[in-house]
């Protein structure tokens, strides 16, 4: 039962990231691959906010989101200058920089040897330490965040990000200030993927750099695509198929040394044929191009 309820709380961690990276890659039509750092630094910045400063977990959310925004606006700011590929070399270089700086920053990071023993959850005393409570604290933080990004996707700014991300030329021309709107999007969404970056700190009581790769980043762009972009249920579907497809190789009896692999190559599989046979993904209603 514990293992059904733990998958549950993972969907609800990587519904929270595809969402907030869709609002780049779906709205914004920013292609960025250092998602998994915002990931990291909303989780790293609650850890250290309740270890070191003593914070309940819910000021230290808010504090993790607030440092991540504002690592957020720092490198879209002047990188939004550039466009295409070298827009994703720049995001490359800021994911590579915080891995960094969380592996070798031992004595705020511990480095590779991680931060054990990160508090759980509480509320008014009331403390969520058992996998079914976690559940629930996790899926009424995921319906908020679903609430905010609905209303948010659908109001004049979301419009106005699907108006530059179809023709910036003419989103301009209607006096749309494109790089202020990029970069709120951009903040907005590292605001948001902190939240699942808190909530797996809070819920897996450890955290490393290993958690927050590239490889991650990649994982996280794989999401989104294969759910499909620029609507709402694109990305939780993708988060669906892609959370459930390894676990789901569990049950094939295939021998651990070969089982990270084979599902390696499944994603890679899967994913060539969505772009040729539809680039939109499962769900989507935007082809990135």
């Amino acid at each position: 039962m514990n293992y059904l309820l733990h998958i549950l709380i993972m969907l609800c961690i990587y519904g929270i990231l595809a969402l907030s990276l869709n609002l780049l890659i779906g709205y914004a039509g920013l292609f960025s691959i250092c998602h998994a750092a915002f990931y990291g630094i909303g989780a790293y910045a609650s850890t250290l906010l309740m270890i070191k400063a003593g914070f309940n977990f819910f000021p230290a959310l808010i504090g993790g989101i607030f440092v991540s925004s504002l690592f957020a606006f720092l490198i879209a700011y002047p990188s939004l200058r550039l466009r295409g590929d070298y827009f994703i070399l720049a995001t490359l270089g800021f994911q590579l920089i915080v891995y960094s700086i969380l592996y070798n920053w031992i004595g705020l990071t511990r480095g590779p040897y991680g931060i054990p023993g990160i508090p759980r959850a509480s509320l008014f005393g009331f403390e969520f330490d058992s996998i079914p409570l976690f559940l629930l604290l996790n899926s009424v933080i995921f319906l908020l965040v679903l609430f905010f990004v609905k209303k948010f996707y659908f109001s004049p700014f979301g419009r106005a990000l699907k108006a530059i991300r179809e023709d910036e030329i003419a989103a301009s021309a209607m006096g749309k200030n494109l790089p202020l709107l990029k970069i709120w999007a951009f903040t907005v969404a590292g605001g948001v993927a902190a939240i699942s970056g808190s909530l797996y700190a809070t819920y897996v009581t450890y955290i490393d750099p290993t958690s927050f790769t590239l490889d991650e980043s990649i994982f996280l762009i794989a999401v989104v695509l294969v759910g499909g972009s620029g609507n709402m249920k694109g990305p939780l579907v993708g988060a669906l198929f892609m959370i459930l497809l390894p676990e789901a190789l569990r049950f094939l009896g295939l021998p651990d040394t070969i089982a990270p692999n084979v599902r390696q190559m499944i994603y890679g599989i899967l994913l060539i044929i969505l772009m040729r046979y539809k680039p939109q993904g499962i769900a989507g209603e935007y082809k990135f191009e």
